[in-house]
């Protein structure tokens, strides 16, 4: 099997090498699409190595570091994947993520400022229904974004850490799933009435919605998603 070549570039030299290695390489498999094909994801550490113009040590070190993450796996005699989890772990995943982001939302009708709010009803300005099934790579970033948004609004930096992993996975099978049975219109419809209870300051209705939401996405991923089985 041929290597996956991950689209990194190279790091300037510095005190903190094995840390820029980590980060660089985390961010990249963050910002890709997981479960866009059914491809396993091989990676070449010394391909690796090259791209970044380091040696292979830091490589390693960031390999482990993102293993026990479980970003990366290592398969003896085969070498080290991109992970990518199975239907149950993403249901369980995606249930997780509904109990923290519903709680998220909670916390931001009482934290967060009116500006605040408003620029989530901004993100979704000029999408309506038909321009975002036209522009779905459109609208599936934006969807991305909003759901950062709920956490990143709750100001909890606990929360954060805690979701920042959890979302590689969340990010990847949403964007695999929004173009999948109308789930555009539905997230569309969603998403303003979440933003209107924000705006409302109604706790219990935002987080209600939120949840409600998030749930929707694993009943589709237990109903039609068959390539993660």
């Amino acid at each position: 099997m041929s290597a996956f070549q991950l689209p990194v570039q190279p790091i300037a030299p510095n005190f903190s090498l094995k840390d820029r290695v980590y980060e660089a390489l985390r961010e990249t498999i963050a910002g890709m699409d997981i479960y866009a094909g059914d491809d396993e994801l091989r990676l070449d550490e010394r391909q690796l190595a090259e791209d970044l113009g380091v040696s292979r040590t830091p490589v390693r070190e960031a390999i482990a570091r993102l293993e026990q993450e479980g970003l990366l796996r290592t398969v003896p005699r085969r070498g080290v994947f991109v992970a990518r989890k199975s239907k149950i772990e993403i249901l369980e995943m995606i249930t997780i993520w509904a109990a923290l982001e519903s709680m998220a939302a909670r916390l931001t009708t009482e934290r967060a400022s009116d500006d605040e709010i408003a620029s989530l009803r901004a993100l979704f300005a000029t999408i309506e229904g038909e321009t975002a099934r036209a522009n779905i790579d459109e609208y599936s970033a934006m969807n991305i974004r909003f759901h950062q948004a709920i956490i990143r609004l709750s100001k909890s930096q606990l929360m954060e850490a805690m979701t920042e992993t959890l979302f590689i996975h969340m990010r990847a099978i949403r964007a695999r799933t929004i173009g999948e049975d109308d789930r555009v219109q539905r997230s569309i419809i969603d998403h303003m009435n979440i933003i209107t209870a924000l705006e409302e300051r109604d706790a219990e209705l935002a987080e209600r919605l939120t949840r409600e939401h998030t749930l929707g996405l694993a009943a589709h991923v237990e109903r039609n998603v068959t390539y993660l089985d």
